[in-house]
């Protein structure tokens, strides 16, 4: 064993810090009674992208489990906990459980781990992702840190979808007496818990008019699971958790397992105990000596719950130090959607899909582990390293990863097409579809820049998707709100892009546009966020990958000829309809708006570009002269219309239709995307800067002021009669505001969309200011969104919208991935 302290982890400063246990003051709560809001007892995910991930909270409970891909369940099993045992040599023992609560009757003889309080901490919690830890203090003698992580980093597509964890402990003994120390892994025995028991859920619908369905998982069900000893070679030492099912497992079947190796440690190990219980049958055993009686117990569950433990004892000489890794790891292979619809997941690919590979991941990671260390830290830090990041950004920035692997994510097996397998990441919690067209222009940013490999699957199963048709009429929820509960339209037309991959409960990749709220083939703004994405991959990943150009390109030339049927006027731009047609799907537009418009100009500017590439390459027949001809008629026809309908002398008009005279935040997205790829302006240079100004005056400074002069009674202003905290009040900027007036007010005050501010639409705002060398208000308006997540506890849950009267909406929001974009951007302008 090691003489030093040189063992303790080096956690980055910049990592998000809450004390271990310590409750929040006043968090953020939800805006709408339906929508989801666990509390903000959230930590850092565990768990391989499409592998289902588990969430760890600063109080120490494991309390999320997403290993149903696209499904959600919060809930504290506190049998699965770690616990520590120390004793000093001729003091008393102590032992804790290491969460600060046990929130069930369960587990009544376990001791939980003392809270942090403003008087004294006992240790903290920091993250930055895939990586978090544990520090404690004042409790025990011993310096222990706990750091966990999956092995995820930058352009990997292998182990990155392992589903296990690791945890390292180091333990250093200060005092000058020998120190004795224990670390305990117990785990309930989950197998066949994870699935939906309503094999064929109706879809129904919230009162906000968004579809849903019931999820009914058979937890706490483990009739017939077993758990079995386990070890290789006298090295590795654990259980496998196993169940009764066959030779070729269904969604939820397969194993857990939990290893632990030391070369100088005593082993001991219970394999069947009673989680619903007491909990003395552990308690009692590793409180009084640090060791298990060493039950060995195969048989299978007659219906009673059952779990599984393994402790590692050993003595530290004064002064010494030492580290002891344990590893946590899942094989459930196979996920399904609707009846008989399933996939594979990608780890698949590199074990087997046997749904018996538990052990094997598990020693892999113990054989790996350091070297996962060193990948992680060899991707992360030269961003670390970068003195003009300010530490909150570098915390956020790779802390909103998180989504990736809690966003009920998807990622099949690999196959001819799909070399590296689909991937899907729900647009949230509550609007449970995959890889919403609209959110990802700005949250895709993070898998283009990190897993373009993924960013490019996606792609190309919207332009798939794009010829298809599904004629079968719903009910349009939008209008079911208002009292039109009859309005029907297709699901999804041919030509259409369409808004979203599918649903966990159907056929996600094959059956899209699962929302419903709006009629997905209206939309104005779909269409050219698919070719926007398309060049904006081709271009990202070098200008080189032509095939996946020319894959795209047919289904390009199929949407721009569907959505120019919008161009009702024939002047080169599409019109909105008048009801919400676009990602603002509760804000109606009427005629030429700013936001649909600059984006449908972007997108003929990047077919133009690809049109031109794929000609070069001779990948197109003769017509691409016709269409190319046609693309640019379009866009000098659309642009001039554009700055002359819409320009009004100081920003961009919301629309031509409504009279509105409201600044919108996200008026100029198609510039920022032309200039991102380098594309031919949607606007000449001369407007952008008075049209920032403008934005950066009503949607960020005024608006913030006006809501400071609205206390938490002022009836006027949505939210407020809740009497929760203002953030305004405290003195704090929260972002920008989707669109107010000039002044900062809102055109009116019921309005929701307009006056909430959008995480990911700030991240993709400051983006653009970033560009045009802005940074100072980039940074500003970055830092009012970060602070609100990361102070009000909406870490590693990020929501859709926050208000200044402390409510947020769509929380495990895809779209806040946009933080990458504002990276990108200020590192291509450091390097011009």
């Amino acid at each position: 064993m090691s003489q030093s302290n040189d063992l303790s982890p080096n956690i980055p400063a910049c990592a998000w810090q809450w004390p271990i246990g310590k409750k929040w003051e006043t968090p953020y709560i939800v805006r709408y009674a339906s929508n989801l809001d666990d509390g903000p007892e959230h930590g850092a995910p565990l768990g391989g992208f499409g592998a289902g991930c588990i969430g760890r909270s600063p109080n120490g409970s494991f309390n999320l489990w997403h290993l149903d891909g696209g499904e959600h369940i919060f809930d504290a099993f506190p049998g699965c906990q770690f616990s520590i045992y120390e004793q000093v040599e001729g003091e008393e023992a102590i032992a804790h459980t290491l969460a600060t609560e046990i929130p069930t009757e369960e587990l009544q003889s376990w001791q939980p781990y003392p809270a942090s309080t403003e008087e004294q901490s006992t240790g903290t919690y920091q993250a930055l992702y895939p990586r978090s830890w544990y520090t404690y203090q004042n409790v025990f003698k011993a310096n222990l840190t706990c750091e966990q992580f999956s092995p995820i980093w930058e352009d990997n597509y292998q182990e990155t979808s392992y589903p296990v964890a690791t945890f390292v402990w180091s333990a250093h003994n200060p005092t000058d007496k020998p120190l004795t120390i224990s670390i305990m892994l117990s785990w309930e025995n989950m197998v066949g818990w994870f699935t939906n028991s309503e094999t064929s859920p109706e879809i129904q619908q919230r009162e906000d008019g968004s579809p849903f369905y019931d999820y009914v998982p058979p937890l706490r069900k483990s009739a017939e699971n077993y758990n079995k000893l386990a070890c290789e070679h006298g090295i590795a030492a654990g259980f496998v958790m196993d169940g009764a099912w066959k030779d070729s497992p269904a969604e939820g079947e397969g194993q857990f397992a939990i290893s632990t190796r030391h070369a100088n440690a005593e082993i001991s190990y219970h394999t069947k105990w009673n989680p619903a219980g007491d909990g003395s049958e552990l308690w009692n055993d590793f409180a009084k000596k640090g060791c298990l009686n060493n039950v060995e117990d195969a048989s299978p569950s007659a219906g009673e719950r059952i779990g599984g433990a393994i402790a590692l004892k050993l003595t530290l000489a004064p002064g010494a130090s030492t580290q002891i890794p344990f590893a946590l790891s899942w094989d459930l292979p196979v996920t399904e959607f609707a009846k008989g619809k399933q996939a594979y997941r990608r780890y698949t690919d590199f074990f087997d899909r046997g749904g018996r590979n538990a052990w094997a991941i598990a020693t892999t990671a113990l054989d790996n582990y350091i070297t996962w260390q060193q990948q992680i830290q060899a991707w992360q830090q030269p961003i670390l390293d970068r003195p003009d990041l300010p530490s909150w950004f570098k915390m956020a920035l790779f802390n909103e990863l998180y989504d990736l692997a809690s966003g009920g994510t998807l990622w099949s097996a690999a196959t001819e097409a799909d070399p590296v397998g689909q991937f899907g990441v729900l647009e949230c919690i509550d609007y449970r579809w995959y890889e919403s067209l609209d959110v990802r222009l700005y949250g895709g940013f993070a898998t283009l820049l990190l897993w373009p490999d993924l960013e490019k699957s996606i792609l190309r199963a919207f332009a798939r998707a794009i010829p298809a048709a599904d004629p079968k009429p719903r009910i349009i929820g939008y209008y079911y709100t208002i009292g039109e509960e009859n309005h029907l339209a297709a699901r999804k037309l041919k030509g259409a892009t369409p808004h979203d991959l599918g649903a966990p409960n159907e056929n996600p990749w094959a059956a899209t546009n699962y929302t419903s709220y709006q009629d997905c083939n209206q939309w104005k703004d779909l269409s050219s966020d698919f070719v926007l994405q398309v060049y904006r991959a081709f271009q990202a990943t070098g200008s080189t990958d032509i095939d996946f150009l020319s894959e795209c390109w047919p289904a390009v030339v199929d949407t721009l000829r569907y959505t120019k049927l919008f161009d009702t006027d024939g002047d080169g731009l599409i019109e909105n309809s008048g009801a919400p047609d676009q990602t603002f799907d509760d804000w109606r537009l009427q005629g030429i708006s700013a936001y649909c418009g600059g984006l449908w100009i972007a997108a003929l500017s990047a077919a133009i570009a690809m049109g031109e590439i794929l000609q070069k390459h001779n990948k197109v027949q003769g017509t691409v002269v016709i269409l190319l001809s046609q693309y640019r008629r379009w866009w000098q026809h659309g642009r001039a219309a554009y700055q002359k309908q819409l320009w009004n002398g100081s920003y961009y008009r919301l629309d031509t239709g409504s009279g509105s005279d409201v600044v919108m935040a996200d008026q100029l997205c198609g510039q920022f995307c032309t200039t991102t790829m380098g594309l031919p302006n949607v606007v000449d240079d001369e407007y952008v800067e008075p049209t920032l100004a403008a934005i950066y005056d009503a949607c960020f400074v005024k608006f913030n002021q006006y809501t400071a002069q609205l206390g938490p009674q002022n009836q006027k202003f949505e939210g407020a009669q809740t009497g929760h905290f203002s953030a305004a009040e405290l003195g704090l900027k929260i972002g920008c505001a989707n669109g107010v007036r000039p002044d900062g007010s809102p055109q009116n005050p019921d309005d929701t969309h307009q006056l909430e501010v959008w995480t990911g639409i700030n991240f993709g705002l400051a983006a653009f200011f970033a560009q045009m060398g802005k940074r100072s208000e980039a940074m500003e308006i970055t830092e009012a969104v970060v602070q609100q997540i990361y102070t009000y506890g909406l870490q590693f849950r990020t929501p859709e919208a926050i208000t200044a009267v402390g409510t947020f909406r769509a929380c495990h929001y895809l779209r806040p991935l946009a933080i990458w974009a504002v990276y990108h951007t200020m590192t291509a302008t450091d390097s011009e």
